[in-house]
């Protein structure tokens, strides 16, 4: 995915998951935490924010990999 994405890219890259799925965000490889996603969006000067709502877990080693974090 491009470095800038835009809300037509993320709900594309959405669109063909179960929509019954839980959502984290995977943050920061130095300290590799799942975070809860909240339905807080602020639009402001032309980029959309998505809320974080607090820390989950450590990912799974398996995401670390994947995301070439480990």
């Amino acid at each position: 995915m491009p470095h800038y994405l835009t809300v037509e890219q993320l709900i594309a890259a959405l669109q063909g998951l179960d929509p019954h799925l839980r959502v984290r965000l995977a943050v920061n490889p130095d300290w590799p935490y799942a975070h809860f996603v909240s339905t807080d969006v602020v639009v402001h000067d032309g980029i959309a924010y998505i809320g974080e709502d607090g820390q989950d877990h450590y990912l799974p080693p398996a995401v670390t990999e994947h995301l070439a974090w480990a």
